[in-house]
């Protein structure tokens, strides 16, 4: 039996909802893959809790190359690889488990000149990759109706036209390259924020840093290329950090399950596919009062976790799954 897990002392950010993950996904045993390794938090927790090896995947080489210095201790039972987790069955097949913790991390956050944040000024870039489009690209290329789709469907932000239209606008004078500017012209069309209110270009951030990273089709591409690496009896689990993501991972696993809606007792019964998963959480987990002392970021995050079945793999609807699309997606 393997030793209590604990989270490594040496960590330098605590990986949110570690602990009911863990538990949720107990024995931990086997190869496992940790598709958003970043700091580590997650893979050195499997390692500690009984994983054989832990496969650290991470598009962001800032993490892989933090990682050469805290992964040498284990050896080979850390493989670090830089890809997407929408290729993870690429990386590995047969595994017993895959963890997918999705959003920006605090490593990311915290550092300025990433652009991910407007507390501090800095580029406006927001690539995890540090490859391709940038947001910046984005806010000063594209046209006023394309960013107000984007602020609405990735951010739920209501005034998207009114802040689009106020871009517009001010790149006229100057491009947009830095986060301080275009959070100011984002609080500019909005009404001042009481105390414990969030930011008022929160939603603005969040929907550019989807766009320009693809997080929603990363994440439906994870959950079906997880669903194909795992083996049978093989464990995922999925941190999200707001409602559209959390939608989609509840829905995906709702259909890869059997669930999903049924029919009317007067029409022929529905023939279903032999169930992918088998749900393990049927409500997700949230944070408990100590984690939200500890991590403030978690009050947020949810967690599902599934087990793999020996069925085929399965079809996805993307609007079943609540999928936001942009009009070239439909």
């Amino acid at each position: 039996m393997a030793a209590a897990a604990r989270i490594p002392d040496e960590a330098p950010h605590i990986p949110v909802l570690l602990r009911p993950l863990l538990a949720a996904v107990a024995p931990v045993s086997g190869v496992w893959l940790d598709g958003t390794l970043g700091a580590g938090g997650y893979t050195r927790g499997l390692l500690e809790a009984g994983a054989d090896q832990v496969i650290g995947l991470d598009r962001d080489p800032l993490a892989l190359e933090m990682a050469e210095g805290w992964a040498a201790p284990y050896g080979d039972r850390v493989r670090l690889v830089q890809g997407v987790f929408s290729e993870l069955d690429e990386v590995a097949s047969d595994l017993d488990g895959v963890v997918l913790d999705l959003g920006v991390s605090s490593m990311q956050l915290d550092r300025a000149e990433r652009g991910f944040s407007f507390m501090k000024d800095g580029p406006l870039d927001m690539r995890m990759s540090q490859e391709g489009t940038s947001a910046a690209d984005l806010v000063n290329e594209l046209g006023e109706a394309e960013l107000a789709d984007i602020l609405y469907l990735y951010g739920e932000e209501r005034a998207s036209r009114r802040i689009a239209r106020a871009i517009v606008r001010a790149r006229e004078a100057a491009p947009i390259t830095g986060t301080l500017r275009l959070a100011e012209i984002v609080e500019s069309c909005l009404p001042r924020a009481k105390p414990g209110q969030a930011h008022p270009a929160t939603r603005s951030f969040q929907a550019l840093r989807i766009a320009v990273n693809d997080e929603y089709g990363e994440l439906l591409g994870g959950l079906e290329a997880a669903e194909r690496a795992l083996k049978p009896g093989g464990k995922l689990a999925v941190v999200t950090f707001h409602s559209v993501e959390d939608r989609m991972v509840k829905r995906f696993l709702q259909a890869r399950s059997g669930g999903g809606g049924g029919g009317s007792r007067y029409a022929p019964e529905i023939v279903r596919d032999a169930p992918q998963f088998i749900v393990k959480t049927r409500k997700a987990i949230g944070p408990d009062d100590r984690e939200l002392a500890e991590n403030p970021r978690s009050r947020s995050a949810k967690l599902r976790v599934a087990e793999r079945t020996d069925a085929a793999p399965g079809r996805t609807d993307r609007k079943a799954l609540g999928m936001p699309m942009l009009k070239g997606e439909r």
